[in-house]
This record gives C-alpha cells, structure tokens and sequence, in this order.
C-alpha cells in the first residue's frame, strides 16, 4: 500500500542529505521544531501544505519539484504491487492502466 507521507518524507530527507544540511539547520530554517522534520522524514507524521512549502523553501528546493518525484515513486510503487504495466495517454505522461479503467 502507497503512504505517501513515507514517500514525501524520503524526497526531503534526501534532498537534506544531498545538500549536506542537518535537520536542526533545515528545522530552523523552516522554523519547524527538530522532532517534527524529523517525524515528516521518517513518514510519521503528515506535513500540512504550509509546513511542506516551508521546508521546501529552507531546502531550496520547489514544492512541485518534491511533489513530482513523490509522484513518480509513488507510480513506480502502484506499478509493482497491482503487477500492471504503464500505459501511455500522451506524450510525456504515464499512467497505470487501472486509473484509466475507471
């Protein structure tokens, strides 16, 4: 089963760890508390929209641009647990046939 609160969660932790940041410095930053960041990386804890820009912003890093890795592990999940194959609607986009069946 997909939580993407486990999957946003490793998009932060390694966007952190690519920059060499530590979470007290990106906890700072975001002026969210060390335990919390630690909770949403972990995939423990749910971020509101607003605690994710603010983290997103501390990294540097565009809200779309987490969202969209998180999205496309996420497919790469769904692709794996329901066996299905990708199916292509245009140009660019992928979805899973069992979206598409709805």
């Amino acid at each position: 089963m997909i939580v993407l609160r486990e999957i946003i969660g490793r998009e932060l932790r390694r966007l952190r760890r690519d920059q060499g940041r530590t979470l007290r410095e990106v906890s700072d930053a975001a002026q969210v508390s060390l335990g919390y960041l630690s909770e949403v990386e972990r995939g423990q804890k749910e971020a509101s929209s607003e605690l994710l820009a603010a983290i997103c912003g501390a990294l540097s890093a565009p809200l779309s641009q987490v969202l969209a890795a998180a999205s496309d592990d996420a497919a790469v999940v769904e692709r794996v647990e329901l066996g299905r194959r990708p199916v292509h609607v245009s140009p660019g986009v992928v979805r899973s046939a069992h979206i598409l069946a709805a």
